[in-house]
């Protein structure tokens, strides 16, 4: 699927951040690297053996349980926990996140068409404006409105989908919804507007 297949008559995207946008182990992969650089130079433990645990543990488990993994496996004293969290909200990454290629294909063209872009992204506030701050854009964030769900109700409710209708005098039929979960389908349904999965496009030659 490509911006051509989309219906004409769509004025508004609406998208999901992580693994939409941009895939989300590209931040957190850095933030390993980061930390286990820092407890490599406080506690002598070897980096990248606790980056490529905490790699694999996200792969298998997920980034909830990264940091008790290597305190468990590596004797990670429980104080860097909060160094932990800290970096994955606010760190500055080594390297610029980058935007899937079909959807900066995608982005440039509904610029080009003069139509709009929103993102409406669930997650921690201040952690989802530092990845948005860190991706390479390739100058289209001026073209962007963001919301952020934590500050009214998460998806799959649907206050912030509600809340960027009426501030830009949308109705359903004009918008089209790019996510990647159940969350993002969900709501979409119940706030009723077309649905598409962000993998249609990536899947795209």
């Amino acid at each position: 699927m490509t911006y051509s297949d989309i219906d004409k008559r769509k004025t508004a995207f609406i998208f999901e951040l992580d693994k939409v946008i941009y895939p989300e182990k590209d931040y957190l992969f850095q933030i390993y690297y980061l930390f286990a650089s820092a407890i490599e130079y406080t506690d002598l433990i070897d980096a990248k053996v606790a980056t490529d645990l905490m790699v694999s543990t996200y792969l298998e488990e997920g980034n909830e349980v990264v940091f008790d993994r290597v305190k468990e496996k590596l004797g990670v004293n429980e104080k860097y926990r909060k160094n932990f969290q800290h970096l994955l909200l606010t760190a500055k990454l080594p390297l610029k996140l980058l935007v899937y290629r079909n959807v900066l294909d995608l982005l440039q063209e509904i610029v080009v068409d003069r139509k709009k872009i929103f993102i409406v992204t669930n997650g921690n506030p201040q952690q989802q404006l530092n990845k948005i701050r860190q991706i390479e854009w390739n100058g289209l964030e001026q073209y962007l409105t963001c919301y952020f769900t934590e500050e009214s109700r998460p998806k799959p409710e649907t206050d912030a989908v509600e809340q960027l209708m009426n501030e830009h005098s949308l109705n359903r039929r004009d918008i089209l919804m790019i996510g990647a979960t159940v969350s993002d389908s969900l709501c979409a349904e119940a706030v009723g507007i077309d649905y598409t999965d962000v993998n249609v496009f990536l899947a795209s030659n």
